[in-house]
């Protein structure tokens, strides 16, 4: 029964009051960390290959993968306002599930949150590029992407990927105050391009365009949406600031709500524009598809503008999932699961200075080496399974305990959170074989360390 043993939920409230960490950040920050987390490769690259599998239906896609996000959100809020501390899902399956679900939640979050940044770093390594090549500079060949990824190309490292990747790790390094300004700036910028988008692109639509609607039927509606869920993914790493604001109970669920709520809105419109403009077999092959139909619209100078906004967009993707991911790792370490240097803070920065360090430079090697088709595999089976696992914790939380103060709770208990369940399930049932391999496979590395170091060294175990 030690694998199911549980953290006390007072003793961890105790523990984050004295954590070191500065407890800076408002409801607004906390709504554009997540607009930051979801608008970037979603909106201005896989809108394009969605369209190619659902067609102008891509709004409805969107809106399926918005309801199984939305249902987790809710269940989300709860905890965050029950639980405001770091660590997210992981923090919160400690409290409920116990630390061998804990364990192999962190672990996947870890992957999750760390391939995403790789994945959106290679994405932004290709817009970067496009806009030097506009201004006339053009790397070496071998500098711009991971070995193999072009065909006939020699290629051996993607250092735009890298440097932005190192560059993100500096500014999370720095402090939570300043990250949250780089990120509130560009946030501002890109949602502004995005509905410079929808304000000229919807004078362009042609209805005739739309027609047939659906033309791959309710499979193919159902496949983009398992495809463009990688779209929502981030709003959940809003919970992992907890230690970090002001008013946790009251600000958390505005942020995680609020974001989701701004970025399916936004999503939905963008989507139904540009498949308004551009016949939806045209995106074949493209990787700007925003770009693209104002193009096709001729409306060239917008396009420079998206371009601009695509890469801000995937800049902060990087930033908040970074920011996520380290503080996942600083509330496994404190815990013990994983060594003590990681959940050291910084005496001047008041960060997890080594925890950061540490994911700046494995994912950025691995951004460098590997293509985004492998990386891209792994994300979309790892957030749906820790949005089913937090859907089952709410349930146990209110049998366990329901005197625990939660100034929001979930609505519909217990038929939204078995709704999240469901769509979750629903959408990883519609993923290829090879990514339930790999997730597998990584789930069992998991186990080996769990066993091999973490049980023995947790703190709950001294």
């Amino acid at each position: 029964m030690s694998l199911f043993r549980t953290k006390d939920i007072e003793t961890m409230l105790a523990a984050s009051r004295d954590d070191g960490l500065k407890k800076v950040l408002g409801p607004v920050d906390l709504v554009m960390m997540g607009i930051g987390a979801i608008i970037g490769t979603g909106i201005f690259v896989l809108t394009g290959t969605g369209a190619l599998t659902a067609g102008p239906a891509l709004t409805l896609s969107f809106v399926i993968a918005a309801l199984a996000c939305g249902f987790a959100a809710l269940c989300y809020a709860e905890f965050a306002t029950a639980i405001p501390v770091s660590g997210s899902i992981y923090t919160y399956s400690y409290a409920t599930l116990g630390e061998i679900v804990a364990w192999m939640i962190g672990w996947d979050l870890l992957l999750e949150y760390g391939l995403a940044t790789s994945a959106v770093s290679v994405g932004w390594s290709g817009y970067f590029q496009s806009l030097l090549s506009g201004f006339g500079v053009q790397l070496p060949a071998a500098l711009t992407a991971a070995p193999g990824a072009v065909p006939g190309v020699q290629t051996v490292l993607n250092l735009p990927a890298v440097l932005i990747m190192l560059a993100i790790t500096w500014v999370v390094s720095y402090g939570v105050r300043e990250s949250a300004r780089v990120n509130n700036i560009m946030v501002a910028i890109k949602v502004a391009v995005v509905l410079l988008f929808i304000a000229v692109g919807v004078w362009h639509v042609k209805p005739v365009n739309w027609q047939p609607y659906a033309p791959f039927g309710f499979a193919g509606i159902v496949n983009a949406a398992a495809l463009v869920f990688f779209a929502f993914i981030g709003f959940d790493a809003v919970t992992s600031a907890a230690e970090e604001v002001r008013n946790p109970r009251r600000d958390l669920p505005i942020g995680i709500i609020g974001s989701l709520a701004v970025c399916t809105l936004l999503y939905v419109a963008v989507a139904a524009i540009m498949t308004g403009i551009v016949p939806f077999p045209k995106f074949e092959g493209i990787d700007h598809p925003v770009s693209l139909a104002l193009q096709y619209a001729g409306e060239n100078w917008v396009a420079g503008f998206v371009d601009l906004g695509a890469i801000l967009g995937m800049t902060t993707v990087i930033l908040v999932m970074t920011y996520g991911q380290t503080r996942i790792l600083f509330a496994m370490s404190r815990d013990g699961l994983l060594p003590a240097t990681l959940s050291r803070v910084h005496p001047v920065h008041a960060t997890p200075f080594h925890a950061t360090w540490a994911v700046g430079i494995v994912f950025s090697s691995i951004a460098g080496l590997v293509p985004l088709n492998v990386l891209a595999e792994l994300i979309n089976i790892g957030t749906l399974s820790a949005f089913a696992l937090i859907s089952i914790a709410v349930l146990v939380l209110r049998k366990t305990r329901p005197d625990l103060p939660r100034t929001f709770r979930c609505p519909g208990v217990p038929v939204v959170p078995l709704l999240s369940v469901g769509f979750c399930l629903f959408l990883m049932a519609h993923l290829q074989p090879f990514t339930w391999v790999a997730f597998l496979l990584w789930l069992a590395l998991g186990l080996l360390i769990y066993f091999g170091y973490a049980r023995r060294n947790a703190v709950l175990h001294r």
